[in-house]
């Protein structure tokens, strides 16, 4: 007899309370939806709307996105594929999508804070998404040439008009958190961090201490550890997992805030990605992966 977990992995994760209704600690990130260079129409629409609805089956009530993922492919997508009607329109899923950078090309990011520019993105993610209210919404960088708590009062007056729900801050420090803090709530931080990449440690350690959610993207990064004979691969062998299962495991057990929000473009890697929720790492495999980097 299948287990809940069996059908919908992504509970295996535990669950994380952001908003109302809280979330699964494995999320799907859009990014890898648009053409190359985050630029331009998906290649494969039919394909990323069944991704993300096969995510959603799988238990996955978290969808990380932004205005700039194409842009507005990205968002486009998941209304499409995840979009229930005006009543409930995603069925207890949280849409969590971003606003502050410009796109001028394949690759190309612009930092944008002025305030009224992130009133007009919030408006039309609003349109997008069809929603009335964006469950969070994220600054995606604070444009150094705007001052920032001009950036944050500008959140702080969205949600103050019940546009948005939640308020999150991306590639910030631990200052930079404070400081917003002082002008709005901050629910979540997406800072880019991995098995690899842990710069972001102290932020992390900070995030957990004040019960901010922690998410990590390009999440599954393990490179040469994953080589054979590296701790990864050991890893992925004692358990008959894959590499992508071990890293994402492992950012699991590292703090009770991280939401990792991996993305693709393959069913069969959604659902393997979302099955590192079931994935058990002994304390053993653990003090490896920590002592690797």
């Amino acid at each position: 007899m299948n287990t809940a977990q069996d059908v919908r992995p992504a509970t295996a994760a535990g669950r994380f309370p952001l908003g109302e209704r809280g979330v699964n600690r494995i999320g799907f990130g859009t990014m890898q939806f648009p053409g190359p260079g985050v630029w331009g129409p998906s290649p494969d629409p039919v394909g990323a709307v069944a991704v993300l609805r096969k995510a959603a089956e799988l238990g996955v009530d978290l969808f990380d996105t932004a205005d700039s993922y194409g842009p507005e492919v990205a968002e486009d997508l998941l209304r499409e594929a995840l979009w229930g009607g005006r009543g409930n329109p995603y069925d207890g899923i949280t849409i969590a999508t971003k606003a502050g950078l410009m796109r001028t090309g394949p690759g190309q990011w612009h930092p944008c804070g002025r305030p009224d520019y992130l009133r007009q993105q919030c408006e039309l993610s609003l349109r997008r998404l069809g929603v009335e209210r964006i469950d969070l919404f994220q600054l995606h960088r604070i444009d150094p040439t705007v001052p920032a708590d001009e950036q944050f009062g500008a959140l702080a007056a969205l949600r103050a008009e019940g546009k948005i729900d939640q308020v999150g801050l991306s590639e910030v420090g631990i200052g930079e958190i404070e400081r917003a803090r002082t002008v709005v709530e901050v629910a979540t931080v997406q800072n880019r961090y991995n098995l690899l990449d842990r710069r972001s440690d102290g932020v992390l350690r900070y995030c957990t201490e004040h019960g901010i959610g922690f998410m990590p993207w390009f999440p599954i990064a393990s490179g040469e550890l994953a080589e054979p004979g590296g701790p990864v691969a050991e890893i992925a062998e004692k358990f008959d997992a894959t590499a992508a299962q071990v890293a994402l495991a492992w950012l699991l057990r590292r703090s009770s805030v991280m939401l990792p929000i991996p993305g693709t473009s393959s069913l069969a890697h959604a659902e393997e990605n979302v099955r590192a929720a079931e994935l058990e790492l002994d304390a053993e495999s653990v003090e490896k992966l920590d002592a690797a980097a």
